[in-house]
């Protein structure tokens, strides 16, 4: 029996039980079905191979949100050593939904942070269904200052559904707190490797999103918002989802044909639950392989490769992804010093024009 499977798995489910039904039958009576069962077992598996390979986005997202998938502390511990983790954000409080800490890949000192989601109920409760609040992201700010600081590589690992939604989180600054990473995390002077292990979300996930590398795992979903919150927005319906899904193009393959992300991580068929030691194993070299490659460059170069990675990132031919128009010159960019918090958030939310963003900011509010 498949563990955790899903709606759409039930035939695999199905076929799995009569076999082993067969198997124990023909041992108790002392019968030979093995021809009968290997019939069965060629047949088990070319419906398994047909149905991972032809997955919708709604299959998918609803296997990216596998109560059994691995999180971030079960690739932290799978993939580093000497993880040391670190809490609190020296201005609140020490958000569960956020992990992070220090820990050394291959030898080599690597800040590492990510979402948490629980494992179970009384889990989920305390981590807040991995939805951080500001405090969360203010504690991955910390670490990723002090790793700036420090000359030590940064890591992410996305997994949330979203930031926390609640009157505390907004009371707190919650948009304030997500504009602050984005802000700070482009001009950070250390190589940043991102990886969508499960669903990205909205600004929660950007929040830990601005790497130089953005990895996801084949069945991972990534996108502005949940499937969720736009079925509820669009058709005043949640319960469309998995339309919404289909609509948005929210697959890892999706993402890498637009240029949003540099690499799909392979899963195992039924996904990362089904080998969470296999799946590690890929993360990492995938991680190091990246991780390398970045750290062969200056700092500068590395703050240079973020900016052009996101600047191009929207610019759409008729054919699909085109090239990036001609960049301004490093020295007529908005400096990340400049005191107009409101100009430098502008720039790093898809190239609006600051002075813009204000004025429809002003006129909005009247």
């Amino acid at each position: 029996m498949m563990a955790g499977e899903l709606d759409f798995e039930k035939p695999l489910v199905e076929l799995r039980s009569k076999i082993d039904e067969l198997r124990k039958f023909a041992e108790e009576r002392g019968f030979d079905f093995s021809e009968e069962i290997a019939r069965l077992e060629t047949q088990y598996r070319q419906l398994e191979s047909e149905m991972y390979s032809t997955l919708t986005a709604a299959q998918k997202m609803h296997i990216a949100r596998h109560h059994q998938r691995p999180t971030t502390l079960d690739f932290i511990q799978a993939i580093f050593t000497d993880f040391i983790e670190l809490h609190g954000d020296r201005l609140f409080a020490d958000d569960l939904a956020i992990v992070g800490g220090l820990a050394k890949l291959n030898g080599v000192p690597v800040t590492v942070i990510g979402h948490q989601r629980g494992k179970d109920t009384k889990d989920n409760i305390a981590r807040f269904f991995g939805s951080p609040h500001p405090e969360g992201f203010r504690k991955a700010l910390r670490l990723m200052r002090q790793a700036d600081k420090f000359g030590r590589p940064i890591i992410t690992f996305i997994d949330t559904k979203g930031a926390y939604p609640g009157d505390t989180a907004e009371m707190r600054g919650q948009s304030e707190a997500i504009a602050r990473n984005l802000l700070v995390m482009s001009t950070l002077r250390v190589p940043i490797v991102c990886v969508v292990i499960g669903e990205g979300g909205s600004g929660g996930a950007l929040a830990l999103g601005v790497g130089n590398r953005v990895l996801m795992l084949e069945n991972a979903i990534y996108s502005v918002i949940s499937p969720n919150g736009a079925a509820s927005i669009l058709w005043k319906d949640a319960s469309r989802a998995d339309e919404a899904a289909e609509a948005m193009k929210i697959t890892a393959q999706d993402l890498h044909r637009f240029g949003i992300v540099e690499e799909v991580i392979p899963e195992p068929k039924g996904g990362a639950h089904r080998d969470p030691e296999g799946q590690a194993e890929l993360v990492k070299k995938a991680v190091w392989r990246h991780l390398q490659e970045l750290m062969a460059m200056t700092p500068e170069q590395l703050v240079e490769d973020r900016y052009r990675k996101f600047r191009s990132i929207g610019v759409i031919g008729s054919e699909g992804p085109d090239e990036p128009g001609p960049e301004p010159a490093a020295e007529d960019r908005q400096s990340p010093e400049a005191p107009a918090d409101g100009a430098a958030d502008g720039e790093a939310s898809a190239g609006v024009d600051a002075v813009d963003a204000d004025k429809a900011i002003e006129s909005n509010a009247r």
